[in-house]
């Protein structure tokens, strides 16, 4: 399995404060790949470093073999690595199929003189980014639901639709910050089908999430942070026992 992506030694400093300390691992082509910890661990730290919304203080990132650390996050998405975020960042007074055609515009050629000219060629791009969205709607589980406002979703429908915009700019790559908190057993199972199928269809994923039943049960391999370190890295089996992430993390004895 060819690696994807390739975090080494990654360090992000905050004044005299580490958040992030000499951090690597590397994410596979086709992975489902957890990365977990207690709060105020580094997680979302090192998702914005990797996406580009955080510089890094040292260490490098490469996503199929190029260095993207110190680009900018459109610069990032359009080499194939989209995000969704711990809160949600919709636009709440578009409607939900408005905020997938924002999504696809990280792949249009028109730029502003075609917005303004609006020829054949422009117009015949913007139906396509009109269909795709739609499309990107039914396969996240959110069909018939594009004209309404994104604010008036319920919260799950929201998460999906999160989803259906990053995966609108066609990543190899799909990095999800919590996409499952605040949702009751029946939504996170679905939503761990939906990962599922994502995979299937050739996205690699890469979660944080706190529910460490979804994580050991659906990633291929999980990579532990605390206080800014990892911790521990292997398949879920190997990291659910390691003494290490039992006393900082999941709680109690080691076995």
């Amino acid at each position: 399995m060819a690696d994807l992506l390739v975090v080494t030694n990654v360090t992000k400093r905050f004044g005299g404060l580490a958040a992030l300390d000499d951090v690597s691992l590397s994410v596979g082509e086709g992975e489902i790949y957890g990365l977990i910890g207690p709060n105020g661990a580094g997680k979302t730290t090192l998702f914005n470093c990797m996406t580009g919304l955080y510089s890094v203080t040292s260490g490098q990132v490469l996503l199929s073999g190029a260095a993207v650390q110190g680009l900018k996050p459109h610069q990032i998405v359009t080499r194939g690595f989209a995000r969704t975020f711990q809160n949600i960042r919709l636009f709440a007074n578009m409607t939900a199929l408005e905020n997938v055609m924002v999504g696809r515009h990280a792949r249009t050629r028109a730029g502003v003189l075609g917005a303004v000219i609006r020829g054949a060629r422009t117009r015949a791009e913007e139906a396509a980014i009109h269909d795709k969205a739609r499309e990107l709607m039914d396969y996240v589980g959110l069909k018939n639901k594009g004209r309404g406002l994104a604010g008036h979703l319920p919260y799950g429908d929201q998460r999906r639709l999160e989803i259906a915009r990053a995966l609108a700019t066609e990543p190899r790559l799909l990095a999800l910050d919590e996409p499952v908190a605040g949702m009751n057993p029946i939504e996170r199972r679905q939503m761990g089908e939906l990962f599922l199928k994502l995979r299937a269809g050739g996205v690699t994923l890469l979660l944080i999430e706190h529910d460490v039943k979804l994580v050991m049960g659906l990633c291929d391999r999980v990579a532990v942070l605390d206080y800014g370190r990892k911790i521990a890295e292997g398949e879920p089996e190997s990291v659910r026992k390691d003494p290490a992430v039992i006393a900082a993390y999941l709680g109690g004895e080691a076995a």
